[in-house]
């Protein structure tokens, strides 16, 4: 079988593309031919290169959100400059038994992706890692109401609602961005793929009849390196960008409240507020994912991810788990799947109050520990291996070409 990945990243820049890379490795591992195709620069990820089964293609373009607004806003809506190289390349690797799988389109490859694969005559096998499919802001979240949104994408409710992060500008180009997709993917048969349980809730009634659906975790990348041993001053970690709905601020008062020191583990917009709530926060910006594993294992009294949207992961919370960190996840986030409350971890509503709570239970090292034991083990008993992974998405593929 022949796998032509497409993303707009060949670097593991975030969760979508982390996510690509290592399905590539696993299908490669498996004997398939994989075709990466990346959009954004010309640099990829090492092991990429070094698979003899594993053919990376670099188009060199750039995030079109760094150009001017006009350019920007064009290419947003549909970026025609890729097109005519992308269906040439299209058609070279097309095949009986070749397949499509989009993980990343909004940073350079626009809806326009959609109709190149629609002529190429390829099956489609979408990842959907975000909600940009169906939402103009792809969150399905009101950053004006501080909540999950609960109205129908596109409406006539949708298209005024002042929920964009940015301006009514920005929502504007993604209106238009989304109903170009909407055009692209109209009667195209494909199949969807839910990274957790809370995205198919979230968007599944929204995709179109002509959609099949799947649910298949993440993969997680990691070895089994026993039941972690802890430093002394363990903290609360959040790993990853620092935003409002990600919930990052709520981290912060949470564990002030519960007079526990914070480690945040990313960047972003609330860096400054996170200082300002509390100014012993240590903050580390990005780090690589072996130095973020060491830190969760040596630091972390527990890995909070409360996130205000119904987030599709997050992967840290895994990561945290293999190594037997207990986690505290927000109610609406993908990962709480993973998550037996009170056995292995806590699920809790995205409040300050509730977090804090359950961050003074953690206080009891008796409890930590079992927590944390439990945790560890409960994720080596089924680990979502690349190679696990991997296998889920030959079915799939072979479901979807026949």
């Amino acid at each position: 079988m022949r796998v032509i990945i497409i993303a707009d990243y060949a670097i593991a820049e975030g969760g979508a593309p982390q996510v690509a890379i290592a399905s590539a490795l696993g299908l490669a591992s498996l004997g398939h031919d994989v075709v990466y195709i990346h959009g954004i620069g010309r640099e990829g990820d090492a092991s990429l290169d070094a698979h003899p089964k594993i053919t990376r293609v670099a188009l060199g373009g750039k995030d079109i959100w760094s150009k001017s607004p006009l350019a920007a806003a064009r290419d947003g809506i549909w970026n025609s400059e890729p097109l005519a190289e992308l269906e040439k390349l299209l058609a070279q690797y097309a095949g009986p038994d070749a397949v499509a799988h989009v993980h990343q389109w909004t940073k350079y490859f626009s809806p326009s992706l959609f109709s190149a694969i629609r002529k190429s005559g390829l099956p489609l096998v979408v990842s959907l890692h975000d909600y940009f499919l169906v939402c103009p802001t792809g969150l399905m979240y009101r950053f004006d109401k501080r909540e999950p949104c609960g109205l129908a994408p596109l409406s006539r409710q949708c298209l005024t609602a002042p929920c964009d992060p940015r301006s009514s500008l920005h929502k504007a180009v993604r209106v238009m961005r989304a109903l170009a997709a909407n055009r692209a993917m109209r009667d195209f048969r494909y199949s969807a793929i839910h990274v957790s349980e809370i995205g198919r809730k979230t968007i599944g009634h929204l995709l179109s009849r002509e959609a099949r659906q799947f649910v298949l975790e993440n993969p997680i990348e990691c070895v089994d390196q026993g039941l972690r041993t802890t430093g002394q001053d363990l903290k609360i970690v959040y790993c990853g960008r620092l935003t409002e709905e990600k919930g990052a601020d709520l981290v912060a008062r949470a564990a002030l409240a519960a007079q526990l020191p914070s480690l945040f583990i990313g960047e972003g917009p609330l860096r400054e507020k996170i200082l300002e709530i509390d100014p012993t926060a240590e903050i580390t910006g990005w780090l690589e994912r072996a130095a973020v594993r060491g830190r969760i294992a040596r630091d972390a009294l527990a890995v909070a991810a409360p996130s205000r949207w119904p987030e599709t992961g997050p992967m840290v919370i895994a990561e945290a788990m293999s190594c037997g960190a207990p986690v505290i996840v927000s109610t609406r986030a993908g990962a709480a799947g993973r998550v037996e409350h009170g056995v292995n971890g806590y699920v809790v509503a995205p409040r300050v109050e509730e977090l804090a709570d359950h961050m003074r239970k953690l206080k009891d090292k008796k409890t930590a520990a079992e927590i944390g034991a439990n945790a560890y083990a409960s994720f080596w008993q089924s680990p979502p291996s690349p190679q696990a992974h991997a296998k889920a998405l030959v079915e799939i593929y072979r479901r979807t070409i026949s």
